[in-house]
């Protein structure tokens, strides 16, 4: 029986994207082994935005690799389109990494000799598309995020927001099942981190994406269709308590409690 079991709230014979299945997730340092994720299970349908939200060390990441074939669990399965990740070996999860997921992380690592139009491109040229039909894709994503005059323009000459909404063009570039941003408007300012949440998400509706998002930002989880709380390795609907009296993801022991281990 898992710590932590979500309802994906799917419909029987409804479509899941992403299902997890008692993930579990520890690290060791020295004597000591921190649990992680302690059994989570959950499952996204198809098209749906979820955001979890959790204090800082709490697993939000981890469970973010792991999804996205960045790191391994070391208990359950995870599912991806119908594919179980947790399965294949490094040759095969590195071909998932390119093809099934867009990734979206707080610094927006963009090719510095690279223009705005290339840095989106390259992925799906990469991935074996002839280049017409991949600067084709690029350009249409860019326009997206509203960028259609920053095409040429390279890294340096772009400002912090637009880098960030290259980031989030190029993360739907090779028609991915699943788009997972990390903290994406973790390192912008109010007004940027407002544009760059709305096309995120009008992207990944437009393009019928699956979007999960982990988060701080109270703003930007409030746009998702579902919320969760990872706490203390287990996955929690909804948004931290506020009755907790802690900003969000600061969670309190229950009383008589002992604080857990924490995650990172």
């Amino acid at each position: 029986m898992s710590d932590s079991v979500v309802d994906s709230g799917v419909p029987v014979g409804g479509r899941v994207t992403v299902r997890a299945d008692e993930v579990v997730k520890n690290f060791v340092s020295g004597n000591d082994t921190l649990r992680i994720l302690r059994g989570v299970s959950f499952g996204i349908p198809a098209g749906v935005s979820v955001a979890i939200t959790g204090r800082s060390g709490s697993g939000k990441s981890t469970l973010l690799n792991i999804l996205g074939g960045l790191d391994r669990c070391d208990g359950g399965k995870v599912f991806v389109a119908g594919e179980e990740i947790t399965a294949l070996p490094e040759k095969a999860l590195a071909a998932y990494r390119s093809r099934k997921v867009g990734f979206v992380f707080q610094f927006h690592y963009l090719l510095k000799d690279f223009t705005a139009l290339e840095n989106v491109m390259l992925p799906s040229y990469i991935a074996g598309m002839k280049k017409r039909d991949a600067l084709d894709r690029a350009r249409a994503l860019l326009s997206d995020v509203k960028l259609d005059d920053r095409v040429g323009h390279y890294p340096s000459q772009l400002s912090g927001g637009e880098r960030q909404r290259v980031a989030v063009a190029r993360s739907m570039v090779n028609d991915p099942d699943i788009v997972l941003a990390d903290e994406p408007t973790g390192n912008l300012d109010p007004d940027n981190s407002a544009i760059v949440a709305e096309l995120l998400f009008a992207g990944a509706e437009k393009w019928g994406k699956t979007l999960l998002v982990v988060t701080h930002d109270e703003n930007l989880a409030g746009r998702a269709s579902a919320r969760y709380t990872l706490e203390k390795g287990q996955l929690l609907e909804g948004p931290p308590p506020a009755s907790s009296g802690l900003p969000d993801g600061a969670l309190a022991c229950p009383p008589g409690g002992k604080p857990e281990d924490g995650g990172v």
